[in-house]
């Protein structure tokens, strides 16, 4: 048996309009930009995370496999942890100097530490 009227992520859960639909939601992901016209900010932030300090790099258009790729890159040239999700890149530590002096060296010229 079968549900008429199905729950969604923003948290309908019935309605009594027999024409009532859930609208789907548009997750395409955007065409990755070219490093060149891609506006990364680079700060420092304590927030939420116990006082330990992260470089967060917001900013980044493009698909979840490309901002997963500059993660791994910027982890590895950084040589520390962290994640990249939700559109922003967490780098463990203050590595905002690194972060910008690699972004800037491989093409990223509108990138700037906030």
């Amino acid at each position: 048996m079968s549900k008429k009227n199905k729950p969604d992520t923003r948290g309908f859960v019935y309605s009594t309009d027999p024409n009532f639909g859930f609208e789907p939601e548009d997750n395409a992901e955007q065409e990755t930009l070219p490093p060149a016209q891609q506006k990364l900010r680079i700060k420092l932030e304590t927030k939420h995370r116990a006082g330990k300090a992260v470089t967060l790099i917001t900013g980044f258009i493009g698909t979840t496999d490309d901002l997963e790729k500059l993660g791994k890159t910027l982890k590895n040239f950084c040589g520390t942890g962290g994640s990249a999700k939700d559109k922003e890149i967490i780098i463990q530590g203050d590595q905002r100097d690194k972060v910008l002096h690699w972004l800037l060296k491989n093409g990223y010229s509108n990138s700037k530490k906030i």
